[in-house]
């Protein structure tokens, strides 16, 4: 990644897209910070950034987007698919349409902007496409299926990706994301499903401890968006990339025995309760 790149960043109202937007300002990029409501992110254009609105579920606005970035900068060098959110509660208790919304977002949404960013990476052979997993998509946990979901298929679509656009010059990258420091746990205990008739009811405050479990003592998004553009910024960028707390606790547990494993997240999920 050059010190002059044009970077293109989805759901940069808070969080990882923030501080990351923030980052590669200060490493002299020029930014493209979007959200879905542009006006939350205004005052980025006072700290040497512009902005534009995004909403990755909406492809008149993916393309519009795209076109207005390409028609300021003459190109983008780097697309971070970072836009996404947190849904909690029981796999059985989501419905298909709340389960489609989580993966329009988290999915979907970042397939759909890699497309209308991809062919003018590989017009001109070259690219940086930073995908922003999670840990939570290499070792699921009660309450949280469907997001571990997403983020699984975040990464399975990102190895598929390194391989089909390494002809062209343009690397594909998998972030891996610890527990970080945003705003992600108050809005899943916003997004928890209602489980006053569930056969989970009784499990209520597993359920929200699991929704705030990544910001118990999490590393602050500014330290995890400094380690990971430092990353970017090497001759021989790493195709997977973890950062933060619990980064290595969650792969680890996915390397014992599964009857272990699922033996001890029912423990701590309140599971063995309700035998």
């Amino acid at each position: 990644m050059e010190k002059a790149s044009v970077v293109l960043i989805s759901g940069c109202s808070s969080g990882i897209g923030l501080a990351l937007a923030r980052e590669f300002a200060l490493r002299g990029c020029r930014v493209f910070a979007t959200a879905r409501k542009p006006e939350v992110i205004g005052p980025l254009t006072k700290e040497k950034m512009e902005t534009a609105a995004l909403d990755v579920t909406d492809p008149n606005s993916i393309e519009a987007c795209v076109r207005e970035v390409i028609g300021k900068a003459g190109k983008i060098d780097v697309l971070v698919n970072n836009a996404g959110y947190m849904q909690m509660g029981p796999v059985i208790d989501i419905s298909t349409d709340d389960m489609r919304r989580q993966f329009d977002t988290n999915v979907f949404g970042a397939a759909a902007l890699t497309r209308a960013v991809a062919p003018h990476m590989i017009k001109k052979r070259s690219g940086l496409i930073v995908n922003i997993g999670s840990v939570s998509g290499i070792c699921a946990t009660p309450f949280a299926g469907v997001y571990c979901a997403t983020k699984a298929a975040m990464h399975l679509l990102s190895d598929s990706l390194r391989m089909e656009l390494a002809p062209f010059n343009i690397a594909v990258i998998v972030v891996q994301v610890g527990a970080i420091k945003t705003n992600i746990g108050e809005a899943a205990i916003k997004n928890i499903i209602e489980t006053k008739n569930s056969v989970y009811a009784s499990l209520i405050e597993y359920i929200k401890a699991r929704a705030v479990a990544s910001q118990k003592n999490p590393t602050p998004a500014e330290e995890f968006s400094k380690v990971l553009v430092d990353k970017l910024s090497r001759a021989k960028i790493p195709k997977i990339i973890r950062i933060g707390k619990e980064s290595k606790r969650m792969p680890f547990y996915k390397k014992l025995p599964v009857d272990l494993v699922d033996r001890l997240m029912s423990k701590a999920f309140g599971l063995d309760k309700l035998k």
